[in-house]
């Protein structure tokens, strides 16, 4: 592996495989009782429900204030049960909720409505390629565009400017990515709730309702501490070859342990709920990576570090990609194989 350059401007590149699956092996073989933790947690749905009747009754609080209230109640209030919303969006992706794919799917949808973009289900799409191909340009949305990172540059304020616009660059990524199914019922469907949805709450609660919800959803992802959280999960902080990071913060109670990124991806079949529980049985294998413990500083550092660039990530080639092992991760290879035609 070859260690991060930052002062030059280009990717750092391992020709090694990404190191989860690996990592999964070996927990497996000396915490068996790990495979106890792996299943669904329907009750998620019931989270989901809370935060879109919140929401949506904070979209109605702030529908007769003035916009400096919708500005505030966006980023203080609403950002955070945005961000609760994408994080259970997260968990239907990797069918955690529900047995049936459908009922996960549909779970998602109702979990975007808030969000008023149409999302829940392309980012199931690309969401799955980066877990199986990661840090591979060709699959993985997640990782940053060459041209998007030298548009972006070293500038605290070009970094800024990349935050508050995130979703389209996470958008504009999606046009190099290979193999994923563009088009189907599945997404149609996904764009006539949130089209609906949108004009109902214009015509209800009015044109303030719907911009503190488009605030709050740009904010939980975007140039907000909580926006940190793109940068912790996989920006090359450290000079160790160390390429996921886990977040262990007060941000993750209302996140549903989001933070826990390391212990995700060697177990993506592990609900939310589990994730602390899977930290401790294998302690041995997280305690000594490192970890961030603070949003709000790994912001500031982001921003101000020149050293810290979009750049600072991990690329390798599709021949590292490891080879499917249904033996040993099945519901890795299962999440590897949803084509999202609708099976259920």
């Amino acid at each position: 592996m070859q260690a991060p350059a930052m002062k030059e401007a280009t990717f750092a590149h391992s020709d090694e495989k990404e190191p989860h699956v690996g990592r999964t092996r070996r927990i497996l073989k000396a915490h068996p009782e790990v495979k106890q933790l792996m299943g669904k947690n329907p009750y998620t749905f019931l989270i989901i429900l809370a935060a879109v009747a919140g929401q949506l009754g904070l979209a109605w609080g702030v529908s007769g204030q003035s916009w400096g209230w919708v500005l505030a109640a966006a980023w203080l209030v609403g950002a955070i049960v945005a961000h609760t919303l994408f994080v259970t969006i997260h968990e239907a992706s990797h069918h955690l909720l529900f047995r049936r794919r459908s009922w996960n799917l549909l779970a998602g949808m109702v979990a975007n409505i808030p969000s008023l973009l149409p999302t829940s289900v392309s980012f199931a799409r690309y969401h799955i390629k980066h877990h199986a191909f990661q840090g591979t340009p060709e699959f993985d949305a997640d990782l940053p565009s060459h041209w998007e990172a030298r548009l972006v540059g070293r500038s605290a304020l070009g970094k800024a400017l990349w935050l508050l616009l995130f979703p389209f660059f996470q958008v504009l990524r999606t046009l190099r990515i290979r193999e994923v199914k563009v088009l189907d019922g599945w997404l149609v469907l996904n764009w006539v709730i949130q089209v609906a949805a949108t004009a109902a709450i214009y015509a209800w609660l009015g044109p303030k309702a719907v911009v503190y919800l488009l605030l709050s959803f740009f904010f939980s992802i975007g140039l907000h501490p909580l926006g940190a959280r793109w940068v912790q999960e996989h920006f090359l902080t450290t000079e160790t070859g160390q390429e996921t990071f886990s977040y262990y913060g007060p941000a993750n109670i209302p996140n549903l342990y989001v933070g826990y990124h390391n212990e995700h991806h060697d177990f993506p079949s592990v609900p939310w709920n589990n994730l602390p529980k899977l930290k401790r049985t294998a302690d041995e294998y997280y305690r000594g990576l490192v970890c961030h413990t603070s949003y709000t500083r790994l912001l500031v550092r982001f921003l101000f570090d020149r050293k810290i660039t979009l750049f600072s990530r991990m690329v390798r080639s599709a021949k590292a990609v490891p080879s499917p092992d249904p033996a040993i991760v099945p519901k890795i290879e299962a999440a590897r194989a949803i084509n999202y035609r609708g099976q259920s």
